[in-house]
């Protein structure tokens, strides 16, 4: 049984990791580690693991934790887990890390995005980005795992096999993504009130969003050129879902058919990558609660354009459900312990 610990329990994406976890055959939690409830019983802050989930809440010791923990998992705000980690963690727990703290390799690019030094920059080098879909071997012998974001997983994976086979032109990718304002996190901030997101939808981050980069630097690693792309993230009255529309020119003169067969020789055996039928698009209720990203896409002759489009749940394969599949590969256990969740509806 692998021994599991959270710093950040108690935030939306720590809250998913604990939900699922409690159907993970091969996990235990056992430490669920929250700043802000230290000695509250977890359960009085989730009700829902009322009679589900007994112990309290702990600090965020990591050092301690490491003590206990065969991994760890940190869903906390960026630069909390780089002020942390040392050697010393790392040789006794491996650690999946849910911020972007080590999710780009050039420390001032993150400083630059982030507005924060970072406090551990030689663990950048080892860190494996966590994309399982893409880098599913180095993750296997990772013993800290940069697991990506919501936003990026979905732009990533909606355009990576066209990037890879060179049948995009990558310097007109423009990503018009939308997301659910679990996305924006669980702490009290004004553009977040009810009546400030209901019956709205609105655009933020212009042309300034930290996750454009990171966005930037997997697709490069895939193209093997700079890529520089325009992304645009917009919030929705919803709770859950990443919904990423994508436009590129076309370098290549392919078919619908063609460009299927490409994202079906890339994603057809993947347990968690779902390429639509022809003519369906991607829609965030056919993949809530699930660790499932689907993914469809329109050729558009008239302007010589493709049109890339995909859907995930933000805190499940945007977050906490990629976490675990993490872990998962980590430990050499099947990638889909855990995560074997239909999609919910209504």
């Amino acid at each position: 049984m692998i021994k599991v610990g959270i710093i950040g329990s108690t935030g939306y994406a720590g809250g998913e990791l604990v939900r699922l976890l409690m159907g993970h055959r091969e996990a235990e939690i056992v430490w669920y580690g929250s700043k802000s409830y230290v000695d509250k019983k977890y359960a009085d802050v989730y009700r829902n693991m009322f009679q589900i989930v007994d112990e309290v809440c702990m600090d965020d010791n990591m050092e301690a934790l490491a003590e206990q923990a065969d991994v760890i998992f940190t869903a906390t705000p960026q630069g909390y887990c780089a002020s942390l980690v040392n050697e010393e963690i790392l040789s006794k727990a491996r650690i999946v890390d849910l911020s972007a703290d080590f999710r780009i390799r050039d420390v001032s690019v993150y400083e630059e995005w982030y507005k924060i030094e970072h406090k551990s920059p030689q663990f950048i080098g080892e860190a494996v980005y966590g994309l399982c879909e893409i880098n599913r071997e180095d993750v296997k012998k990772a013993r800290l795992v940069a697991n990506p974001g919501c936003y990026t997983t979905c732009s990533i994976l909606t355009a990576y096999p066209l990037a890879k086979e060179g049948i995009i032109d990558m310097n007109t990718l423009i990503v018009d993504a939308k997301s659910g304002t679990s996305g924006a996190g669980r702490g009290a901030k004004l553009p977040n009130l009810y009546c400030e997101v209901n019956e709205n939808i609105k655009a933020y981050g212009v042309a300034a969003h930290r996750h454009t980069p990171e966005i930037e630097e997997q697709l490069g690693y895939a193209s093997g050129e700079r890529v520089t792309i325009s992304f645009t993230p917009h919030l929705v009255p919803m709770n859950r879902g990443i919904l990423v529309t994508e436009y590129a020119t076309l370098k290549k003169d392919v078919s619908q058919q063609d460009v299927k067969a490409i994202y079906d020789a890339y994603y057809g055996s993947e347990q968690f990558v779902r390429v639509l039928d022809d003519g369906v698009c991607p829609e965030t209720k056919w993949v809530e609660g699930s660790n499932y990203t689907d993914i469809g896409f329109k050729i558009d002759p008239r302007t010589n354009r493709i049109i890339m489009m995909g859907a995930l749940d933000n805190l499940v394969k945007g977050a906490a459900g990629q976490a675990i599949q993490n872990m998962n590969l980590m430990f050499g256990l099947e990638e889909s312990e855990g995560l074997r969740l239909a999609p919910m509806f209504p």
